[in-house]
């Protein structure tokens, strides 16, 4: 898009220190006790870019979220009820949260210990419930949690996390924000479904992601909101908005909910683009395949309360009135990104390209400029050139110009392989329903790609997926 100093420890607590920390980490073996021969889950993932990211030994495949938000003092006090299944012998696992305070934690109904380093909580309980800790079997995390959500700079300089707004709050994720408002397993590699409640002062409005499980419910000068999504999601797609908004609920074709927020200062200049979104998802299913959720839409900021737009599943989030292009890309990523979700923060190409391409074809069909006019453009542009887009240097490339003009123009090269669209576009629908819901790397689509098409593509990658220097246009 779009750590903490390590705290110094005296000399003479070292020895006490370090025999705590081997009593927290150590396996719950007890020869004779029914103890399972455990291990700890690992504190992180090992993203390319964001090694610390996620944790390991374990699948989260719900989270049930309570949430009090104060936007006047920007705090909030949680509840989270996470639903795993161990994919490891458990003795202790670790969660991701940014800032806020811990107040207490059980792991199936037991109280664990938690201890902290910096983004990191590792939970440690009882040898009854690590005795249920057994690879494959499923358990129940519940943490109560509290403070001031803290707003994350990007190594890009973007912002994320919890954001203050001029009438509320809003929480974006990409690409590690979401540990500032909730704690989890925060790497696109684990998704879940999500329900969220979230109670508010009286006036205003919590929007999310999903479709509203019930009616608002209004006690005193509090409002409470729920959100059910049913699909699975990536934490980093997981959103929240509170805040006075103009909300308006449809159905389009297929029993697709269509839920659009929009504070009021942006209403007006919102309406029109907004009223195509039953549209735009209509064209990119014929393009990319059947629409992946049961709920599309939009939540649209007013002017200033956030720099860039984002996919935030079923409804993209928006820093005031958009474009149409912009919609389309962010409606495409519903397909690429959101229901397609990318293996590590390296392949995040394959959500930027094909949705910067989206917009490319919505530009042939609807506006009569040819696909190849735009890969054109885009060849020119020096700046494409930076950095393979499959390959960005830093952490702070991943949503660099590369990554999206580079990206798309590898899509045309593809196009121009097949040189038939029918084919085309049925390749494109293919790569969506076989990786649907699901999560796929760079690997994992060249080798489609290959066997859908019969062809040895790697010329093709070499030059335009990998290569540090501009091929030849017609290369």
């Amino acid at each position: 898009m779009d750590q903490r100093p390590p705290a110094h420890t005296p000399r003479r607590a070292g020895a006490a220190a370090l025999l705590l920390a081997l009593a927290v980490l150590a396996p719950a073996c007890t020869a004779g006790t029914g103890g399972v021969e455990g291990r700890p889950g690992a504190s992180g993932v090992r993203d390319p870019y964001f090694p610390k990211l996620g944790n390991g030994g374990y699948d989260v495949t719900h989270y049930d979220l309570t949430l009090d938000v104060d936007p006047d003092g920007q705090t909030l006090r949680g509840t989270v009820e996470i639903t795993a299944r161990a994919t490891q012998d458990l003795s202790s696992f670790n969660l991701d949260l940014a800032g806020l305070t811990v107040d207490s934690a059980t792991v199936e109904g037991r109280p664990a210990a938690v201890n902290r380093a910096g983004d990191e909580l590792t939970l440690r309980t009882d040898a009854k419930v690590e005795d249920r800790l057994h690879k494959g079997e499923t358990f129940r995390t519940v943490v109560h949690y509290s403070g001031s959500p803290r707003t994350i700079t990007d190594a890009d300089d973007s912002e994320e996390g919890w954001l203050p707004t001029d009438d509320g709050a809003l929480a974006l994720g990409e690409p590690t924000g979401s540990m500032a408002w909730f704690p989890g397993n925060h790497h696109p590699s684990d998704k879940a479904s999500y329900d969220l409640k979230v109670t508010v002062p009286k006036g205003l409005t919590a929007v999310s992601n999903g479709v509203p499980a019930g009616p608002a419910t209004t006690a005193g000068d509090r409002t409470t909101y729920r959100w059910h999504t049913a699909e699975p999601m990536a934490s980093y797609l997981a959103t929240l908005a509170v805040g006075r908004f103009t909300t308006k609920t449809s159905t389009m074709a297929g029993g697709i909910t269509v839920f659009t927020a929009v504070d009021p200062e942006s209403a007006k200049a919102s309406a029109r683009t907004l009223a195509r979104v039953p549209e735009v998802v209509a064209w990119e299913a014929e393009h990319f395949g059947p629409y992946p959720f049961s709920a599309t839409g939009a939540i649209v900021e007013r002017e200033g309360d956030a720099g860039y737009a984002l996919e935030t599943q079923n409804r993209p989030f928006f820093p005031g009135p958009p474009s149409v292009g912009l919609l389309v890309h962010e409606m495409a990523h519903q397909w690429f990104g959101d229901s397609v979700t990318p293996e590590t923060w390296r392949d995040m190409w394959l959500n930027e390209g094909l949705a910067t391409y989206a917009e490319w074809l919505w530009e042939e069909e609807k506006e009569d400029t040819p696909a190849q006019d735009s890969f054109d453009e885009a060849y020119e542009d020096k700046d494409n050139w930076a950095f393979p887009p499959a390959d960005p240097p830093t952490a702070a490339d991943i949503s660099a110009q590369p990554v999206y003009g580079r990206g798309a123009m590898v899509i045309h090269k593809i196009r121009e392989v097949v040189d038939d669209d029918e084919k085309f576009f049925a390749l494109l629908t293919g790569w969506t329903k076989a990786h649907r819901h699901g999560n796929a790397s760079t690997k994992d689509f060249t080798s489609y790609v290959e066997k859908a098409t019969g062809e040895d593509l790697s010329e093709l990658w070499k030059d335009w997926l990998y290569g540090r220097s501009r091929p030849a246009a017609d290369g």
